[in-house]
């Protein structure tokens, strides 16, 4: 009996000290669970910063199609509310939903993001639009010899060295342009800067796109954006096509309470107007258009705006001047590229807008790489650095404190300028690069800390 007792009470002794040294090593490991990567905001791997070429890996281009983009959903179904909500063009109302209000962080109307709706695929569009963009050859044919030609074959080759989350998507797809505006918004930017061509007209490589606009101003008003254009250099672009699309867009958009107008600081709320590649027209044809006494004037007229000219060489801030703009922009995502584009550059455009009553609007960027579909041009990618990239040229840009900041891009996906979110791909030769070690939705993230930075630093600019 006595050694029964023993043994009964050594059996004992032995489940509490193995219960307890499960405890103790379930206790240790939830302990290191809480130091995992994505708890560590921002800051990279140690070491990972400094091997750039990790992140640069090369995109091959001679994959085959295999499949189509993944379901959507009922195709017709689709359509057929797209084709609903453009109808509807210019809905008096469509106010935003509170629920979003209380999930997103409230939109800054300083920020300005570009936007581009010229993708499209089979299931919207009847074929791929944009994705399958044409390799561009050099323009030394000794040079474009030494490279690929051709055309990417989506869904798993696509114009871009990133892949995004949503696919291969169309930009007419009204589920797109929504997760697209919940992005935005939930980056704290405030309005949006879309691509624009007049009606009937694209780029090269696309589809005209004007009857997307409804559309994106009633996604854009139900998260509480604001819509301004950004006018592409269109076929035959001078002082009286311009007169005549800038009147077009005012008369058919101006009244949608999402379109975008800025309060100068003399009370007036005008609409804006970015103008992409401004310096190919001259002088003389903008004053004509930008000038009180210019022949096809619009100032003081109920079609004056803020029109916003981008800057390249030095020089060119003195055509701006003389041209009647009110202000300049600076589009491009890569540091020291172009004289408007090196952040070191920036104080002195800031102090020349100052003195001529212009606004300085420089352009921040996450990185740049549009080797697949300029594979020759490796010398102007920029690399991310996980985020360190787009976190340098924000805080250069807050040094000179201008009224407005514009990011280049949410979608560019060309030229690898895209904040929206991207995933991790690899299908037969083709590697995409990604945004690890963090998530789809870093660069959103980063926009979000640098709005509110922005405001706050305001804030003291204004005391």
């Amino acid at each position: 009996i006595l050694n029964y007792d023993n043994m009964a009470r050594f059996r004992r002794r032995t489940c509490i000290i193995l219960l307890l040294f499960i405890l103790f090593i379930c206790s240790i490991m939830m302990a290191l669970k809480t130091l995992r990567p994505d708890r560590a905001g921002f800051g990279d791997p140690f070491g990972l910063g400094l091997l750039p070429e990790l992140q640069q890996r090369t995109v091959l281009l001679d994959s085959k199609q295999n499949s189509l983009n993944r379901a959507q959903g009922d195709t017709v179904t689709r359509v057929t509310n797209l084709h609903s909500i453009a109808v509807n063009t210019m809905k008096a109302s469509m106010s935003p939903v509170k629920k979003l209000e209380e999930d997103l962080s409230s939109p800054n109307y300083n920020f300005h993001i570009f936007y581009y709706t010229w993708y499209g695929n089979p299931q919207f569009d009847g074929k791929y639009v944009h994705w399958n963009h044409p390799l561009l050859p050099h323009w030394d044919p000794k040079i474009a010899n030494n490279y690929p030609k051709g055309r990417h074959n989506p869904p798993e080759d696509i114009g871009a060295n990133f892949y995004p989350e949503l696919g291969s998507y169309s930009s007419k797809d009204p589920t797109v342009i929504e997760a697209h505006m919940k992005q935005m918004r939930s980056a704290s930017t405030g309005v949006i800067v879309l691509s624009w061509y007049p009606p009937g007209m694209a780029d090269e490589n696309g589809e005209p796109t004007d009857d997307l606009v409804p559309v994106v101003l009633d996604y854009a008003h139900k998260y509480n954006l604001k819509v301004t254009f950004h006018i592409e250099p269109y076929k035959d672009r001078d002082d009286r096509s311009m007169s005549h699309n800038v009147k077009y867009i005012i008369d058919k958009y101006g009244s949608h309470p999402a379109f975008y107008r800025h309060k100068t600081s003399t009370g007036r709320l005008l609409p804006m107007f970015y103008v992409y590649d401004s310096y190919v027209t001259i002088p003389e044809i903008w004053a004509n258009l930008l000038t009180v006494s210019g022949s096809q004037s619009i100032r003081n007229t109920p079609y004056d705006a803020l029109f916003i000219a981008l800057l390249v060489e030095e020089r060119h801030k003195h055509d701006i001047h003389r041209s009647g703009f009110d202000g300049m922009y600076t589009y491009f995502a890569t540091n020291g590229f172009s004289y408007g584009s090196s952040h070191h550059n920036w104080a002195s455009l800031k102090a020349f807008c100052d003195s001529n009553n212009l606004m300085f609007i420089p352009s921040v960027g996450p990185g740049y790489i549009d080797t697949s579909i300029r594979p020759w041009n490796n010398h102007n990618t920029r690399n991310r650095v996980n985020g360190k990239y787009y976190e340098t040229a924000f805080s250069a840009a807050l040094l000179v404190r201008p009224e407005i900041i514009s990011i280049t891009s949410f979608n560019e996906w060309h030229e690898g300028t895209q904040i929206e979110k991207a995933v991790p791909k690899r299908t037969g030769q083709v590697v995409y690069l990604d945004y690890k070690p963090h998530k789809p939705n870093v660069y959103l993230e980063l926009t979000q800390k640098w709005s509110e930075k922005y405001r706050k630093e305001q804030e003291q600019w204004l005391m």
